[in-house]
């Protein structure tokens, strides 16, 4: 909780470095600098929501639960999966 709370200040003050800590270096990253430097707005909104969707996948996988289709407009495989190894073969 408090680890997550911590993130949010983060992003509330500099979206970029709320999505590298939860997404890594990748795809959700350069859309999120693209969208700050566009507006700043924008990028919250998308920092929010990728943080969103990597939370609600990591509570599901620890709870056990499968998400079966893909968040859409997240890239990075470790939001996907809410930051496990994986859910076995695929």
């Amino acid at each position: 909780m408090l680890s997550a709370l911590i993130l949010i200040i983060i992003t509330i003050f500099l979206p970029p470095v709320g999505v590298f800590l939860v997404a890594g270096c990748g795809m959700d990253l350069a859309i999120n600098i693209l969208l700050t430097l566009l507006g700043y707005f924008p990028g919250h909104i998308h920092a929010f929501y990728v943080e969103y969707v990597y939370f609600k996948r990591r509570d599901e996988a620890r709870a056990g639960i499968y998400a079966g289709e893909r968040a859409p407009g997240v890239y990075s495989e470790r939001v996907q999966n809410g930051g496990s190894g994986g859910y076995g073969t695929m």
